[in-house]
């Protein structure tokens, strides 16, 4: 019997390559609302800690004052910024899994056809064998009974 050969096995290879692709375009997409999740995280503590620090000191002048204050519509302006920039992001990201799903899905499909086309190769070839496997016990037995017989 032939060794098995899966016909669309170069379609299965480019789906693979596919999926690994998409995969990758997905951890970048994942890495990226994670960079803009980690700025806001240290904008919002580096606030935090400006607030505290002015707080403590003694006395505060006005200008001190003033400077808080231009701090924190900056913080309020680059806050905006990145929640647009994270929101962008996050849609980007669900595209990215939309893609991700439908790349599984797709090599999924062909990898189970696959499996399902192996396993019918498979019960044939183990079809095959056990038949030459009786024919060869019959050819022996009936050889034997002939050799008897004469």
């Amino acid at each position: 019997m032939m060794a098995f050969r899966f016909p669309l096995q170069r379609v299965v290879d480019w789906r693979r390559s596919e999926l690994e692709l998409t995969e990758l375009k997905f951890q970048q997409l994942t890495a990226a609302v994670s960079a803009v999740d980690r700025e806001i995280a240290e904008l919002e503590t580096a606030g935090i800690q400006t607030e505290l620090l002015v707080r403590d000191w003694s006395p505060v002048s006005g200008r001190d004052l003033a400077a808080l204050g231009s701090f924190r519509l900056h913080v309020r302006k680059k806050n905006a910024e990145l929640a647009a920039r994270r929101v962008e992001c996050a849609k980007h990201l669900a595209a990215g899994r939309a893609a991700l799903l439908e790349a599984r899905r797709r090599f999924r499909l062909l990898d189970s056809l696959k499996q399902r086309r192996f396993e019918d190769w498979r019960l044939a070839r183990d079809k095959e064998l056990e038949e030459l496997a009786s024919e060869s016990y019959l050819a022996r037995w009936t050889g034997r009974l002939h050799a008897d017989g004469e």
